[in-house]
């Protein structure tokens, strides 16, 4: 075969893509810690780090001569052996580095064909183990949370039940039927996405509808996106760390203690990392590790309300604006086009200048700004989606207009808001960091990315890592919502294979 149907197989082979993929990352980390491992102002290794960089450093080899056995399959027989397949056994084993880009292509390895249950419960029972891992870091704390021990028990039970989960996925569903009997496991699986990890909840929703497309073969259309959504690599890494940061906020009411990240203790000032401040601690003794988990609440919350604000109202007056036109439209968006006129992070300024900082105003302040851009993005889906057939066929009938525009037009305009909205996420989320800094969004004394960064700003040629950290808790979660944006705008297009 010639060069250029080589690279046409190689791009249809997701296990290539993704193998290729995670063998960048995993070189890119080791030589991350290969760098990290030798402390030069003391001229001294760090025998922890080193042999952490050896371990990855291990199966990055792996990893790459696995990668190469793929590349020889799919170019020689299309499809990969199943000894190739078999080696995604032994990659599980690099969980015990952390490197979950490295699990998460070893679960895909395996299984041949990856029904999204499937893929939901693989980054389920991932998700559950990194939060008991990280909650355990607390046993080397000087002491732990009231309910850590409760809490560490309820995590561990949630986590053997996942893998009994993972297990039944791969053997009793498929691309189009589920076994009627897992209908048992749905209402356990919502009440344990009660702990924070919601692909226990989307692995719920989906087997209800999966069994019940048995019976009501209409019911396509979730799996079909989904199935766009899981074949996408970097769409379901975003979504798990979204998803993670999201289930150890909820995790942290039983295993952290709020006081390790607001006390003062002045005998551990600014410790360099070490098991017992896994990320050091700062100019008043408290500990980052917890500071940064209970600062994602705080950047979560902000975030995801001052977007499903202005997704709300600027979306109900796009809608009344596109459907009823002339004059109602000038009115809506002649005023709108007033806020337009003042930049979003000046308008979020002036208002918590005016009314003081907390976390409310921070919320309103950044909602305000944003509720031209939604109410302009539904405006623009609601007169395209206004002149098609069926929604003449119901005036037609003798529907009414709250009806037509409500039953009709606005569920089939929501697509490219739900892909705006989860894109805009990350600049809610940097919007209120940055404000943080500026000693304009979150109260001082509470642990918020922001606040955590304006004091590890003033310690970067002494302690750069107090910077470092939460500079790189905003850079994650903001990408993981830009990539999760992507592979939703991928799959709601009708023209995207």
């Amino acid at each position: 075969m010639n060069k250029t149907t080589n690279n046409r197989l190689l791009k249809m082979s997701s296990e290539y893509k993704q193998a290729s993929f995670t063998t960048i990352i995993s070189f890119l980390l080791t030589l991350v810690l290969a760098l990290n491992s030798f402390g030069f102002g003391t001229q001294a290794a760090k025998p922890a780090v080193l042999a952490v960089t050896i371990a990855y450093a291990a199966f990055t080899v792996l990893q790459l001569w696995i990668t190469r056995r793929i590349r020889h399959d799919v170019l020689t027989a299309d499809t990969l052996q199943k000894s190739t397949r078999r080696f995604g056994w032994v990659l599980l084993l690099s969980g015990l580095t952390a490197n979950f880009f490295m699990v998460s292509f070893a679960f895909n390895l395996i299984k041949t064909k990856k029904t999204p249950e499937y893929v939901f419960a693989v980054y389920m029972v991932m998700v559950q183990l990194f939060i008991v891992a990280v909650s355990a870091l607390n046993l080397f704390k000087p002491y732990v949370a009231d309910l850590f021990p409760l809490g560490m028990l309820v995590l561990l039970s949630v986590a053997f039940f996942y893998l009994i989960v993972l297990v039944l996925m791969a053997r009793f569903v498929d691309e189009h039927a589920a076994d009627k009997r897992l209908i048992w496991i749905a209402i356990p699986l919502i009440l344990t996405a009660a702990t924070g990890n919601l692909f226990a909840l989307l692995l719920s929703v989906s087997l209800l509808l999966k069994i019940r497309r048995q019976k009501q073969p209409g019911i396509s259309q979730w799996n079909l996106i989904w199935t766009k959504i899981t074949r996408n690599t970097t769409a379901m890494l975003g979504m798990f760390f979204i998803v993670f940061v999201f289930a150890i906020s909820v995790s942290s009411y039983l295993t952290f203690d709020y006081d390790l990240a607001i006390a003062n203790n002045f005998a551990v000032l600014l410790q360099p990392p070490s098991l017992a401040y896994p990320l050091g601690t700062d100019d008043f003794g408290r500990d980052m590790f917890s500071r940064i988990v209970f600062g994602a609440r705080i950047s979560l919350i902000v975030g995801v309300l001052s977007t499903a604000i202005p997704f709300i109202v600027g979306g109900m007056l796009g809608a009344l604006s596109g459907y009823y036109g002339r004059r109602t439209d000038n009115v809506i968006m002649r005023l709108l086009d007033i806020l337009y006129a003042v930049p979003g992070i000046l308008l979020a300024i002036a208002i918590i200048a005016a009314f003081g900082a907390n976390t409310v105003n921070l919320i309103i302040a950044l909602s305000v700004g944003a509720i031209p851009t939604y109410a302009r993005t539904m405006r623009a889906n609601v007169l395209m989606v206004s002149n098609l057939e069926y929604v003449d066929s119901a005036r037609a009938l003798g529907s009414g207009d709250m009806e037509i525009l409500f039953k009709h037009i606005v569920p089939n305009s929501l697509a490219p808001m739900i892909v705006k909205a989860t894109l805009t996420i990350g600049g809610a989320v940097i919007a209120t960091s940055s404000l943080s800094y500026l000693g304009l969004g979150v109260e001082p004394h509470i642990p918020e990315w922001g606040n955590i960064l304006k004091i590890g700003s003033t310690y970067l040629e002494s302690h750069s890592y107090l910077a470092i950290f939460p500079g790189l808790a905003i850079i994650a979660l903001v990408l993981s919502f830009n990539f999760l944006g992507d592979g939703l705008r991928d799959a709601l297009d009708p023209k995207m294979d």
